[in-house]
């Protein structure tokens, strides 16, 4: 059976590793490595993973790295689990939800583990090390001092079983590592083509089994991909200088490796790479900024390759279907946040139109709403008017709950002297719009009453309709700019809009 498996690698990353996905009779694997919570480098690559294993009727399978017991962080798998099912990319395996080919935390898969370095060690491509920490560090000074990249020197590789016997009769710590062949070694890379790297003349033979009995990432990587019958890695482009390793150890354990794709990396616009230390680039961040998936979504392939196009508004069904691996190009894709207003204005416009999407916008509103104004509450039907007359100008859920639009929520107070001091005439406005909001009491648009309105308040004598509208405007809400007169009308309705007008107008 051929099986297939996705990577998704968002950096020099840590502690969560893996999301996957199943197909028939194909099996993808897609693999997350995160050190703490989900960010958008992490979002875009495990969207990759997911759009590639959809396309191909695959399952998104989370793993969890979590063998460097030191750099742990408590909630991070859960959080990142949540992210990834808030951006409507769920996995369908995980530690969470179970699957297969579990367990999926790899500190329960550890007797695997040992049994991948066992057959290494008796085969001779791997070795106990018992160098102590000291001396290492010893070698790392040195090298620095020579301005030489730090390596170890693999002196434990010339050991006679002897000896290896010795050391462990005496109880003595040790490390298990890999034996790097010497010599350039070569692997196609569906990306960014054929690729070779001599990794033996650049570096010391890695470790793969930590003293603490733990392995390290590239054997259980290896290995769990093997164990999961994965054969496509798709993963961040960082990733790729390790490729050569883990085809090595592939060939040491006599497995068949995957065929591996890398990902080029998501930079800020001017080209410099995404900092954790900026503090926006989480997902959780945008989340309580009140930003939709879709705008994450599009936003993060919109400035890549895959897909057909740059256009803004595409959906996740339109991002699986316009995905395409083979026109994935090597260029880094740059990242314009400031441009995510505008994905938001739009997918926030295609929510409102959509019936379904646009309840959950009333829900979502109308809890917000309870915890800003406590005992206050506004019905669906309310809240849904709103909505469907600000489409277009809200770039978030959120800026209803702005100054701007507290008018919407509570009542204004208007000082009398400020009405006053706008039109003499300000009674006469007053009674006017009440007669036209009653004859518009049954049916009425928002073209249709901005005629009415403007077709009477143009017969004032003393007072321009300019300054009609300024004055019905502070009446209304209190503030001296925001949407037209007419739509505040629409949006508050008939009945509140005539108690506001007679309130300050007509008393």
């Amino acid at each position: 059976m051929k099986k297939m498996k996705e990577i998704c690698g968002a950096g020099n990353l840590q502690s969560l590793n893996g999301i996957t996905g199943s197909m028939n009779p194909q099996r993808h694997f897609v693999e997350l490595h995160m050190e703490s919570f989900l960010h958008l480098g992490g979002l875009r690559t495990a969207l990759y993973n997911y759009l590639f294993a959809k396309k191909h009727g695959g399952n998104f399978i989370l793993r969890l790295e979590d063998t460097d017991r030191s750099r742990l962080v408590p909630g991070a798998a859960d959080g990142i689990e949540d992210m990834l099912e808030w951006a409507g990319i769920p996995p369908d395996e995980s530690p969470r939800r179970g699957g297969l080919f579990g367990p999926y935390e790899q500190s329960q898969r550890l007797s695997l583990y040992h049994e991948a370095v066992q057959a290494l060690l008796e085969s001779g491509s791997a070795y106990r090390c018992f160098c102590t920490p000291q001396r290492l560090e010893l070698i790392k000074k040195e090298a620095l001092r020579r301005r030489q990249t730090p390596r170890y020197d693999n002196r434990c590789r010339h050991l006679t079983s002897a000896q290896v016997q010795e050391k462990l009769a005496q109880n003595l710590p040790f490390v298990v590592r890999f034996q790097l062949p010497s010599g350039a070694h070569s692997f196609q890379d569906l990306v960014f083509g054929w690729t070779h790297h001599d990794v033996a003349s650049v570096e010391g033979d890695p470790v793969i089994l930590k003293g603490d009995g733990f392995p390290t990432y590239h054997l259980a990587n290896v290995v769990d991909d093997y164990k999961m019958a994965v054969s496509h890695v798709l993963r961040g482009e960082e990733w790729l200088i390790s490729t050569t390793k883990h085809l090595l150890l592939y060939r040491a354990l006599g497995w068949r490796p995957p065929a591996y794709a890398h990902l080029p990396l998501l930079l800020n616009k001017d080209g410099s790479k995404l900092s954790k230390r900026q503090g926006d680039i989480f997902i959780q961040h945008f989340v309580q900024r009140g930003y939709l998936p879709d705008a994450m979504l599009d936003i993060i392939t919109n400035c890549g390759s895959g897909f057909t196009g740059n256009q803004i508004g595409r959906t996740l069904p339109e991002l699986i279907e316009q995905y395409n691996l083979q026109s994935v190009s090597t260029h880094s894709a740059l990242l314009d946040l400031d441009k995510l207003p505008e994905f938001s204005r739009v997918h926030l416009s295609r929510w409102i139109e959509g019936a379904d999407m646009r309840a959950q916008l009333v829900a979502r509103l109308q809890t917000l709403l309870r915890e800003k104004y406590k005992d206050a509450t506004f019905d669906r039907e309310y809240i849904e008017r709103i909505l469907v007359l600000r489409k277009g100008h809200l770039i978030l859920l959120t800026d209803l709950l702005s100054p701007d639009y507290s008018y919407l929520w509570v009542r204004p107070s208007v000082q009398q002297e400020d009405l006053h001091r706008l039109s003499s005439e300000a009674s006469e406005i007053g009674s006017l719009v009440v007669q036209i909001l009653h004859k518009s009491r049954h049916d009425t648009s928002l073209e249709l009453l901005s005629r009415e309105l403007k077709s009477h308040l143009q017969q004032l004598k003393a007072t321009k309709y300019s300054t009609s509208m300024q004055l019905l405007r502070l009446v209304l809400s209190g503030i001296k700019k925001g949407p037209s007169v007419a739509e505040m009308m629409l949006s508050l309705g008939v009945e509140e809009s005539i108690i506001r007008v007679q309130k300050a107008l007509c008393s």
